[in-house]
């Protein structure tokens, strides 16, 4: 048995904006997912999930079989987790030359499933890693990076970036715009999550964007205006220590350039009342600044405290599931 851990990660600007070409600048963060794979003697596959912040699952198909998972959770979140495990082998088998190769997978995350926090990347991510190691090969990040967001674009039906994946598969702090994607200087950030227990679909949030840009040209506006917010946060990590402590200044700055962002995504319709109410209890607990991460609908913000006020605020709030600091990983994808 091989196993592969891939972190999770917050957006500091620009999900969304990302889509349309526009900047992006996503953290890796210390929650994992896991994933043990085993190679098989025939091309079936099985996958079964400790822990997606679901109950627990076991998929089994292959081609002789027209099996549905018969589970007690919702049904979109087992097709997503399926459907995201799918399209990993696929690329392992790829990678490997060996289009008919099986596996017995086995997930485990710490990371909200459909809760902003990257969860399908780094489930991607560590299982095209698992299964290319399970067969006595490697690959680099890079090109691991790049299959992990050709994963996720085919169950996205195109619409995804490669800020989650890249961010998910390199580690620490990265910048991402169209094709390019490079890791970035980021000083140690005081992280603070908080998670209404919710998930937004991806998919629904995104295309509801597109329409909406395409209807109204402020729309259209509001997504270069994420994007150039995003330069300007950019430019402050470069004058940042990377790995240092972050001075007041910055984290203000920094701050009430969250703070717009997530303005922004309201007017654009991605934001949630769960998400607003943690983003306000953050700003009155005196966070320098608190914005949605991810697709949004439900799920997570991210917030800026170094004190422990915070999430501590958080945890009484109501419509908050759990709060906690989140630290900067500085590794991506990894062996255990």
């Amino acid at each position: 048995m091989t196993t592969s851990s891939a972190p999770g990660k917050v957006y500091l600007f620009g999900e969304h904006a990302v889509v349309y070409g526009e900047p992006a600048v996503p953290c890796a963060i210390e929650r994992r997912a896991r994933v043990t794979a085993e190679p098989r003697d025939d091309h079936r596959v099985r996958v079964e999930s400790d822990d997606l912040t679901l109950d627990g699952f076991t998929v089994e198909w292959g081609a002789d079989t027209d099996d549905h998972p018969n589970v007690d959770v919702p049904s979109n979140l087992v097709a997503a987790a399926t459907g995201y495990v799918d399209e990993a082998l696929a690329q392992a088998r790829d990678a490997l030359g060996d289009p008919e190769a099986g596996f017995d997978v086995t997930i485990e995350s710490d990371i909200p499933l459909g809760g902003g926090l990257g969860s399908s990347a780094a489930v991607v991510v560590a299982a095209i890693d698992a299964a290319v190691r399970s067969r006595g090969e490697s690959i680099e990040p890079e090109e691991l990076a790049d299959r992990a967001y050709q994963a996720e674009a085919a169950v996205q039906d195109g619409e995804a970036s490669r800020a989650d994946t890249y961010c998910s598969a390199m580690g620490g702090a990265v910048r991402v715009e169209g094709d390019d994607t490079r890791p970035i200087g980021a000083p140690e950030l005081p992280l603070v999550i908080g998670y209404d227990g919710g998930a937004g679909d991806t998919g629904k949030l995104v295309a509801g964007v597109r329409a909406l840009k395409e209807e109204y040209e402020f729309a259209a506006d509001t997504v270069e205006t994420i994007g150039d917010l995003t330069r300007e946060g950019e430019r402050l990590l470069a004058d940042a220590e990377p790995g240092g402590e972050p001075g007041d200044e910055l984290l203000e700055e920094l701050g009430d350039l969250m703070d717009f962002n997530h303005g922004l995504l309201s007017a654009l319709g991605v934001s949630a009342r769960s998400l607003d109410r943690m983003v306000w209890t953050a700003r009155e607990a005196e966070a320098t600044g608190a914005k949605l991460t991810g697709a949004g609908g439900g799920g997570c913000i991210v917030a800026l405290d170094p004190s422990e006020a915070t999430e501590r605020a958080l945890a009484y709030s109501p419509g908050c599931e759990e709060s906690f600091r989140a630290e900067l990983a500085t590794e991506g994808v990894r062996a255990e």
